[in-house]
């Protein structure tokens, strides 16, 4: 049994699994190792000092992998923003023909992406951002719920709703992500309407991922309720996990008076850089969603991937089918579900 569909087939992957970009992790060692396993692995462009940096990462990651990768574009508001237009030419100019979207206002990069036919997948939190980013004309919508790391929109809506909800209104394929690790939660996003799945903290804890052991052992360690939610008082809500400096942040933002100011100091992407490659767990944030309560191992990346497809194949194929009884004839056109033996 292959979980092949049209998303595969758009992408030319095996696997119906993509690992999100991720700010710091989204380097060539773990792109491609996941491209290698059969997904579609995807640098994080910003990551990249520069876009010449960017191009010689790319480049890197053709040493490594001639299975197809994607990039990471992340537009974020700032009063002082990269030079993001620089970072789309040398995207384009790299000859990438996958890229990952999102954040605020995508629509210019989104109109260059497809004139230089690159299929663009958008991340999205609500249907109605789906809906809008299929107008722009995007090719894919990986669909973000509240379970995940990262940043899970003001709406508060868990995947189990959040996926049918956006299959129901919205016609490209869409993929699942938030709180996705294994083959029983590829199974079930299936189930639901999507077309894959889109991983990012399962991939922080593989023997692939560029960040310190120390960082693996910590979200093998935490369980799914070792998250804590930052920037909720200025609504830009993130999901991070629970650690001493997330928990300050908490405790600061609690204030009546509180201001990002007050904040800033503990939460700067530079610190979080350093926690990962250092393993100092106190020096900065660690962006990571619910999904750690399922984490239990570091495997490769091969290995993680080759699981989750038997998991699911196995639920699919056995465990589901196995319930169903088809009606006899002359009995009512219906299924019967009943339930396995213990």
């Amino acid at each position: 049994m292959a979980l092949r569909n049209r998303f595969t087939e758009l992408l030319g992957i095996e696997k119906p699994i993509v690992q999100g970009g991720m700010m710091w992790v989204g380097r060539a060692e773990l792109a491609a190792a996941v491209s290698n396993a059969g997904g579609l692995g995807i640098l994080t462009a910003l990551t990249q000092p520069t876009p010449d940096d960017l191009r010689r990462e790319i480049d890197r990651c053709r040493t490594m992998t001639d299975k197809p990768f994607g990039v990471n574009l992340t537009i974020l508001p700032s009063v002082t923003p990269p030079p993001y237009a620089e970072y789309r030419r040398a995207i384009i100019e790299s000859d990438i023909k996958i890229v990952e979207t999102a954040g605020h206002e995508p629509q210019e990069h989104v109109d260059e992406f497809k004139a230089n036919d690159i299929i663009v997948l958008h991340k999205c939190t609500a249907v109605r951002h789906a809906l809008s980013a299929e107008r722009m004309g995007v090719d894919v919508i990986s669909i973000d719920g509240f379970e995940c790391a990262g940043h899970p929109g003001e709406d508060d809506v868990p995947g189990l709703v959040l996926i049918p909800a956006t299959v129901d209104r919205v016609k490209i394929p869409i993929i699942a992500s938030g709180g996705f690790g294994d083959g029983r939660g590829l199974a079930a996003a299936l189930a639901l309407g999507a077309e894959g799945i889109n991983m990012g903290t399962r991939f922080c804890a593989t023997q692939e991922a560029p960040i310190h052991d120390a960082v693996k052992k910590f979200i093998v360690s935490n369980d799914e309720r070792a998250t804590n939610l930052i920037f909720r008082r200025f609504h830009n809500t993130g999901r991070v996990a629970r650690n001493s400096v997330s928990d300050r942040v908490v405790e600061i933002s609690k204030r009546p008076d509180a201001v990002f100011e007050d904040i800033q100091p503990l939460v700067g992407g530079a610190l979080g850089r350093r926690t990962l490659e250092t393993g100092d767990l106190d020096a900065g944030l660690v962006w990571a969603g619910q999904i750690q309560g399922l984490i239990h191992d570091v495997p490769t990346c091969q290995i993680l991937l080759d699981r989750i497809i038997q998991e699911a194949e196995t639920i699919i194929r056995c465990r589901l089918t196995s319930m169903i009884r088809v009606s006899e004839p002359g009995e009512p056109n219906s299924v019967e579900i009943r339930r396995r033996p213990d």
